[in-house]
């Protein structure tokens, strides 16, 4: 997950995301924020291929250097995650194949 003062960007095992909006937290740390969700799929991408973009909804909290977010997406109610990740430490990705 990379923030920046527009919004975010991150990247999951077999997908991608935005935020498409300014962090902004609550006291607590808490944060509801929307955005889109990309699913991947394994083997080659075709030229002409269709991402299958979602919107979505980012919520979770930040709580010192960890971060637990959850994603739904809102076209579909799907729901994914939870997701934690911590500061500094690098992430744990297998992309699909």
């Amino acid at each position: 997950m990379t923030v920046t003062a527009t919004g975010a960007s991150l990247e999951f095992d077999c997908a991608h995301g935005t935020v498409d909006e300014a962090p902004l937290l609550g006291a607590q740390g808490q944060f509801n924020l929307r955005g889109a969700y990309v699913r991947g799929h394994g083997g080659p991408i075709r030229q002409d291929e269709p991402e299958d973009r979602h919107p979505a909804q980012y919520s979770g909290q930040l709580q010192g250097p960890r971060v637990r977010l959850s994603i739904r997406l809102t076209d579909d109610g799907m729901q994914i995650g939870p997701f934690e990740a911590v500061l500094g430490q690098p992430p744990r990705l297998f992309k699909c194949l």
